[in-house]
């Protein structure tokens, strides 16, 4: 499941983008000022963070210089200083976005989830699993030497779900991820696709299995 670290020090801003993020099925951690966020992000596997500016401890500019010293993770800034001077600090400190207060909660799920496809674009292209290896150049995937060619939205689910190994994905980020947000049908169409790499894989299965998460989704395991 992907996993959003939310920073602010008023309570009531985290309430809200978190009743907004959960109910689109993400995960939210929570920090009030930057040194409990580094904290969260030394502890736990963070996908994308959102940074206020004015905090104590650790303000938003050099929370967002430390992730991006050490982390790559996309960051989006949500902060009340909207001045161009403030923008051009946030964007030189390394933030990837800028949103001020006060924000609609529906645009910083967009802008969320368009970062969130970007990064994914940038990630590494070849993906090695064992003797398994998935090149997303060249769209091919190779178990023990030999090459297998997918259907393109099935080499795309395959490649989505080694990218975070042992990430929980629901069908309906799924859907979103590897079809879009245009795609018109269900989420069986998930299921069977799903069905379709097992099959397919079977002989891999020494170096990956795809994993049912009951009632939520899916999830591929490293073996």
């Amino acid at each position: 499941m992907i996993s959003i670290l939310l920073v602010d020090d008023d309570p009531h801003i985290r309430e809200l983008l978190r009743f907004y993020l959960q109910k689109e099925g993400y995960r939210t951690l929570e920090a009030e000022d930057g040194q409990a966020a580094l904290q969260q992000l030394e502890e736990q596997t963070i996908h994308l963070a959102v940074v206020d500016i004015m905090m104590p401890h650790v303000d938003g500019y050099e929370l967002c210089k430390e992730i991006r010293s050490y982390y790559d993770i996309p960051v989006i800034m949500l902060t009340a200083k909207g001045e161009l001077i403030d923008k051009e600090k946030g964007f030189t400190a390394g933030t990837d976005d800028y949103i001020v207060k006060p924000f609609e909660p529906k645009e910083v799920l967009f802008r969320i989830k368009a970062l969130l496809r970007r990064f994914q674009v940038m990630n590494e292209q070849i993906i090695y699993l064992g003797e398994t290896v998935i090149d997303r150049k060249s769209y091919e995937v190779r178990v023990s030497g030999k090459t297998v060619i997918l259907p393109l939205k099935e080499f795309e689910l395959l490649a989505q779900l080694a990218n975070y190994p042992n990430q929980i994905f629901t069908r309906d980020q799924l859907i979103e991820l590897v079809w879009g947000n245009d795609f018109v049908g269900n989420d069986r169409t998930v299921d069977v696709h799903i069905k379709r790499l097992r099959e397919r894989f079977s002989e891999a299965e020494k170096d990956f299995s795809i994993k049912t998460i009951r009632g939520v989704g899916y999830k591929l395991e490293q073996v």
